[in-house]
């Protein structure tokens, strides 16, 4: 089963076990696959507390249609150290030095190039101690930094303890997807100190604008997967104007079908981020249900007194609490 891509369902036992906060070995072990491939899923897709099974398959399918198709691999076995031409051996020390440009540690650069750069994409930590004249031990850091980075895998091969490193097709664009997780965390960070400062002031309007500057590169990198919270947030809009009426959050997770804790981040997505929502905006009213309205300045004085006179409309909330919505099939 080791191959296998997870399912729709495979997904959903995954968001099911977070939910119960069973720890990855023992989602793993209902699955029948290995924690390290639960563990990745998981990372790759919103964190422990953001993983959506529906968001996570959809994500899976878009990366699998922008997926580069895989390259022929050469009929030729790896050349052994000695033979290789000139030519790739400067080849790799650039390649080398490139990535130490990047930030990576030296000899985990070098490790990087030898993978990238041998036949198969794969060696055993002796092949890259002897090719790169280092110690064991300085294999076996870079490795473990390198599968922090998740830009290689480990493999066991048939019958023997000795593991290999592999490079394996979906490697740059794991790069690229931490690299987008990142620069959510920036946008998420400034998103804080913005509401911290608040917009009026200097350094509130600095962290809005750093906000808007690493939440559209986010945007750019990531395509058409949409942030888990700010998709629950549309889907608590859409729930709200089919009922007609202002829910709390309980009733909206009874209702919706998801742990409270669900609804209640998907409302304060919704709070925080009110231009992902437009031209709606969500409410609390004074007993704390929640409700949606058109975004202010949006209307008009005159057009909302002539919407609200129109027959086919029906307040919502209790006469302490004013505001008209469409009613269903209206």
């Amino acid at each position: 089963m080791g191959g296998r891509r997870l399912t729709a369902e495979d997904r959903r036992d995954v968001e099911a076990g977070l939910a119960e906060d069973l720890p990855y070995a023992a989602i793993a072990r209902r699955l029948g696959r290995s924690t390290s491939t639960v563990s990745r899923e998981v990372a790759r897709n919103g964190g422990p507390g953001g993983y959506r099974a529906e968001h996570a398959d959809r994500a899976g399918a878009w990366q699998r249609r922008h997926r580069l198709p895989r390259p022929a691999t050469p009929p030729t076995a790896d050349a052994t150290h000695g033979q290789e031409s000139a030519a790739v051996h400067a080849y790799v020390d650039r390649f080398a030095t490139m990535v130490i440009g990047t930030g990576l540690p030296r000899t985990a650069a070098r490790v990087l190039a030898s993978l990238v750069t041998a036949p198969a994409g794969a060696r055993t930590a002796a092949e890259l101690a002897q090719r790169l004249r280092v110690s064991p031990a300085s294999v076996s850091k870079a490795v473990g930094y390198l599968e922090r980075l998740d830009v290689l895998t480990r493999e066991h091969e048939p019958g023997r303890r000795r593991a290999r490193y592999v490079i394996d097709d979906d490697v740059w664009l794991r790069a690229w997807l931490t690299s987008a997780r990142k620069n959510a965390v920036w946008a998420e960070t400034a998103q804080e100190g913005a509401d911290l400062f608040g917009l009026s002031t200097p350094a509130g309007a600095r962290l809005e604008a750093m906000r808007q500057f690493f939440a559209g590169i986010h945007r750019d990198m990531t395509g058409p997967p949409v942030d888990a919270p700010l998709d629950d947030a549309m889907t608590v809009l859409a729930a709200l104007l089919h009922a007609a009426r202002p829910l709390t959050t309980g009733e909206l997770a009874a209702a919706l079908g998801w742990p409270q804790a669900r609804a209640a981040t998907a409302v304060q997505a919704a709070e925080r981020r009110p231009e992902v929502c437009r031209p709606l905006t969500l409410q609390r009213t004074p007993s704390g249900a929640h409700r949606v309205a058109a975004q202010h300045g949006r209307l008009t004085p005159a057009q909302r007194t002539a919407l609200t006179q129109r027959p086919g409309r029906c307040p919502i909330g209790s006469p302490d609490e004013p505001g008209w919505i469409i009613a269903p099939g209206d």
